[in-house]
């Protein structure tokens, strides 16, 4: 089979529901032609969703974008690609405010993401450590995001000391098609106000928007 030349690729086009810029596409279309690049020398997404990219990663991660607009202080847990962190970051270059942190253990993803943010003027910075090593070094965070990271008990846990610091904030968590039954299980540690957001993408996946979490009593 002949290899494809993903410089004749072109995007689909953006839904109109998310509603983003021309410059803010070509950016979009920059990120995801890099990811198609480290793809053969870093397993940066399963490869069964490469031909998919566009769709089942870019779309997916720009809803999080269409849902929460405002510029805010992001922490992205386990950023491994840069799915919602990083296209939420080239979302927020053109307003000129609001940041993301992605937090990134792995040290060539973490690389391949400086190179993202380089090439797409995203408003983002690198922390290649664990996410508990970076609550001492993160400013106070008012949203955090994550996309196939953990169950949602863990990433609960990851957030609560941002939480404690600022009760104000705001999880928003792409969950998958057995996000009900997470969501029960992390119900007998956590207490949380929870709106389940459709995705427009995936079938039977959500977009989990959590806030006023507390330990369960």
């Amino acid at each position: 089979m002949k290899p494809v030349d993903w410089s004749e690729v072109r995007e689909p086009t953006i839904p109109e529901f998310i509603s983003v810029s021309r410059e803010t596409e070509e950016r979009l279309a920059i990120y995801a032609d890099l990811v198609r690049k480290w793809q053969s020398s870093i397993n940066l997404i399963s490869p069964k969703t490469l031909p998919d990219l566009w769709t089942r990663h870019v779309l997916d991660s720009l809803q999080l974008f269409a849902l929460r607009r405002e510029p805010a202080i992001w922490l992205d847990m386990g950023s491994g690609a840069g799915f919602p962190g990083l296209v939420t970051a080239i979302c927020l270059a053109e307003a000129g405010e609001g940041w993301v942190h992605l937090v990134e253990s792995n040290n060539k993803k973490a690389a391949f993401l400086r190179q993202a943010i380089s090439k797409t003027g995203a408003r983002a910075s690198v922390m290649p450590v664990r996410i508990d090593a970076a609550v001492e070094s993160l400013p106070d965070i008012e949203a955090v995001s994550a996309r196939a990271l953990a169950p949602l008990a863990d990433l609960l846990s990851h957030s609560a000391p941002f939480a404690a610091r600022n009760p104000a904030i705001e999880l928003w968590l792409h969950k998958g098609l057995d996000y009900a039954e997470e969501v029960r299980s992390a119900r007998d540690l956590w207490a949380f106000d929870l709106v389940e957001h459709k995705s427009h993408f995936q079938d039977g996946s959500v977009i989990l928007e959590i806030g006023n979490l507390k330990k369960s009593n």
